[in-house]
């Protein structure tokens, strides 16, 4: 526990969306401290969104929203063993995890199919908004965790 009161610095929207989630998402894609490369990236992807006919944020909101779990394990100690115990996810943690998620799964893609980072980013964004693809997979993976771990959800606390 903090000795100070602790206040969490508030965070601005991006340029052009004016959102919460695509600044975050922004700062997640950014490597080396590079924001305009980031921004560049990232503006780009909600460009060939646009060009479909949808809605970048709707398509980012869905995306976040089939990726972020619901519950997660966290380790404790009890006389000498280290059990699994599920918790629900914070709202803040929630949008870390599954934006988190989105760039990692990105990332992880074969650059085969892929000719840039945007590609990969945009084949993800839309993968997890239809449900699809390896950040959902991550969801569903931690889901499960910690639905076979719900027997020692007493031990929380």
């Amino acid at each position: 526990m903090p000795r100070h009161s602790y206040k969490k610095a508030p965070i601005k929207g991006d340029k052009i969306y004016h959102s919460l989630e695509v600044a975050k998402f922004v700062n997640y894609v950014m490597v080396d401290g590079k924001k305009s490369v980031a921004e560049g990236l990232v503006y780009k992807v909600f460009d060939k969104i646009k060009k479909e006919g949808n809605d970048p944020l709707k398509i980012l909101h869905q995306a976040i929203d089939n990726v972020a779990p619901i519950h997660e394990v966290k380790p404790r100690r009890l006389g000498g063993a280290s059990y699994l115990v599920p918790i629900e996810v914070r709202r803040e943690r929630r949008l870390y995890l599954s934006l988190n998620w989105i760039v990692n799964a990105a990332k992880t893609r074969p650059n085969k199919e892929y000719h840039s980072f945007s590609d990969k980013l945009y084949a993800e964004i839309t993968d997890a908004a239809k449900n699809q693809g390896a950040a959902v997979t991550k969801k569903a993976q931690t889901e499960k965790l910690a639905e076979t771990n719900k027997a020692f959800s007493h031990l929380k606390w």
